[in-house]
């Protein structure tokens, strides 16, 4: 039986040209930092692969910062301590969404008393009225802040509308951060229409190789502190030999995933053609932030009475992957801060499971999906009105 792989959100398959980038790196020797043939070498994949993952956000690759992961890449960038130019530039608090990924709500380098919550209404959508005043008592403590909002999030797929963020942030005298890991490559993203002054990227969730990550900032008169130090790699930004292999997939990658943005209908159709299958079991069914914009390629549901642990666990026995939400908890099932932060009850969150389709997803999943999915419905709801 074919398994059906959706769950993209924890990591996509490696593409092909990437897997190609990868090894054909893995066969090279050389420094980047080194001076003669090999080194020269190296470094050519290096800067292939910063123009590359510059091109999906619309940035400027001698902006892009490679880092070990997205959430390296987070943790780097909240941080107080800025440049603008030769001056310092700091930041005396963190403002973040209640619903942002968990290496942004930890607060990275910002002690935990100068870190706050801007909350979400019942769609995941920031309450800009509340981010507004939070940045007007910071303004008039003579507070300089550092936003940082999801531009996608990587449960419920919700888009945020960030561009306005970072307007209103900026009138405030903030430095805005977006965590585009999740958006890129399944909406087009152009950091300088989204008006951010820094981004963070990760390969894996676009088909690249796990391990590599990105920062990449929208001027060279704004510079974070590094996060690691002790050298001189990556324009001193990020300290340690970089890893070509890694970078040169994510590279490889990032080029792929910006033609998949023309698949953003067909992905639309097959995730709302997934939700009719589910709907149409007869189960009490909640679509987590349906009223907002979302990614085309994700669902977030919740079926009232059964547990996530049993669905993940009843679909996987049938060769479906999903998840319970997000996969950075050790591959526990937990309840959703994501949901509890948009008010969902308790027990409705527990619940929840997540499908997200990606660059190998195809049409016809959805048939394989709809005789699964009753099967399971058989299994784990046998009083369905559809289970028999």
């Amino acid at each position: 039986m074919e398994r059906l792989y959706f769950d993209y959100n924890a990591t996509a398959p490696l593409r092909p040209e990437a897997r190609a980038a990868v090894v054909e790196a893995l066969g090279a020797v050389g420094n980047a930092s080194s001076v003669h043939a090999e080194g020269r070498a190296a470094r050519r994949r290096l800067e292939t692969a910063r123009r590359q993952v510059a091109g999906l956000v619309g940035g400027d690759p001698k902006l892009v910062t490679f880092t070990s992961g997205g959430t390296e890449a987070n943790n780097t960038v909240l941080t107080p301590d800025w440049r603008l130019g030769s001056e310092p530039h700091r930041a005396n608090f963190l403002l973040v969404g209640a619903t942002e990924h968990v290496s942004v709500l930890a607060g990275g380098r910002f002690v935990p008393e100068r870190v706050r919550e801007i909350p979400v209404d019942g769609d995941g959508l920031i309450n800009l009225d509340s981010l507004r005043r939070t940045l007007e008592g910071l303004a008039a403590e003579e507070a300089r802040p550092l936003v940082s909002v999801m531009l996608a999030n990587n449960e419920t797929g919700i888009i945020q509308p960030v561009a306005e963020i970072a307007t209103i942030a900026h009138r405030a005298g903030a430095i805005v951060h977006t965590d585009a890991v999740q958006a890129a490559g399944r909406m087009p993203v152009d950091m300088m229409k989204l008006g951010v002054d820094v981004l963070t990227l990760s390969a894996h969730k676009i088909g690249g190789p796990q391990g590599a990550g990105a920062i990449v900032r929208a001027s060279e008169a704004l510079a974070f502190t590094p996060l690691l130090v002790g050298g001189g790699q990556e324009m001193r930004t990020r300290a340690g030999t970089e890893n070509i292999a890694t970078i040169a997939g994510f590279g490889a990658a990032a080029e792929a995933a910006a033609g998949d943005l023309a698949r953003a209908d067909d992905w639309a159709g097959w995730r709302d053609g997934i939700t009719a299958i589910i709907r149409d079991s007869g189960l009490a069914v909640t679509v987590f932030g349906e009223g907002a914009p979302r990614l085309p390629q994700t669902l977030c549901i919740g079926i009232d009475g059964l547990s996530a642990e049993t669905l993940v666990i009843a679909l996987d026995l049938e060769g479906v992957a999903v998840s319970s939400g997000s996969a950075c908890s050790s591959g526990k099932v937990a309840p959703s801060h994501v949901l509890a932060a948009m008010g969902v009850p308790k027990k409705l969150a527990k619940s929840a499971i997540r499908l997200s389709l990606g660059w190998e997803s195809k049409e016809n999943n959805l048939d394989s999906f709809a005789e699964r999915w009753r099967r399971v419905v058989k299994h784990v709801a046998p009083g369905s009105p559809r289970a028999a």
